[in-house]
């Protein structure tokens, strides 16, 4: 069954949120590259991604230019050059330096991370699985959460409820607390129908994180599914008053729930 359009511009809410959730670029000094790191390649490298979650995207290039003169052979900057590139919206390039990352390094698993998820938001979810699976599969990675939500994430961007259910079973063991995994069970959970499950994923998510338009209005069709339509207008106000912009609140503001003709 093909997706609404509601539904898939639910799920490319999904997607924003977690890019926006998303934790800094990690060190360039992970322990699948070895002892022989350069100072300089990782110096620059860090200082890429300082400059990247800044916003300064330009000065972050330019940083991994200097690493990269130090040291050409250097995974890490290759991997920021990915996320750089990403961001904006230069996919070929980007795909070129995740891909280059990986051949220096085959269990570089915070590159395989970036890559599966790049991948899967191009809509290449199998392949973007392969890549999240290799980076759980390392013993050596330090964060298998980030991949796992991710996973979790792609399952349900391709429409597998049944494999991102399975993500978020062995996320929650090791994270409980996991922010994109939280929001993506809630989206799960309300397409299953578990919907008191659903309400519960997105109160926990409230505890830690500030909701934006697209978690406000899961909020807005959780609670309009479970009949509490004080907590539905709750949700709606503040999508209204704090996202008039959003595309989450234009379908609020056109009463365009799922499709459902409520």
């Amino acid at each position: 069954m093909r997706l609404s359009s509601v539904f898939a511009m639910s799920l490319a809410s999904v997607v924003l949120w977690a890019c926006a959730q998303a934790p800094a670029p990690s060190s360039s000094t992970a322990p699948e590259l070895g002892g022989n790191v350069s100072q300089g390649a990782r110096i620059h490298t860090e200082l890429a991604a300082l400059y990247f979650t800044r916003g300064q995207h330009a000065v972050a290039l330019r940083e991994l230019r200097i690493a990269l003169a130090d040291d050409s052979r250097h995974a890490p900057a290759y991997n920021m050059l990915g996320l750089v590139h990403t961001e904006l919206r230069e996919f070929a390039e980007a795909e070129a330096n995740f891909r280059r990352a990986i051949e220096l390094v085959p269990n570089y698993s915070e590159g395989h991370n970036n890559f599966g998820f790049f991948l899967c938001q191009r809509g290449r979810h199998d392949e973007g699985l392969m890549h999240l699976d290799a980076a759980m599969k390392n013993p050596l990675y330090a964060s298998p959460e980030i991949a796992l939500a991710n996973a979790a994430l792609c399952g349900l961007e391709k429409g597998d409820l049944a494999r991102a259910e399975e993500y978020l079973q062995r996320v929650f063991v090791r994270a409980p607390d996991q922010a994109i995994a939280l929001r993506v069970a809630a989206e799960v959970h309300l397409q299953r129908g578990r919907l008191q499950d659903a309400r519960t994923a997105l109160m926990k998510l409230a505890e830690t994180t500030e909701l934006d338009a697209a978690v406000l209005w899961l909020g807005v069709r959780i609670e309009r599914k479970l009949g509490d339509r004080a907590a539905e207008a709750s949700f709606g106000a503040q999508l209204r008053r704090r996202f008039p912009n959003a595309p989450q609140t234009n379908l609020l503001m056109n009463e365009i729930y799922e499709g459902d003709g409520r």
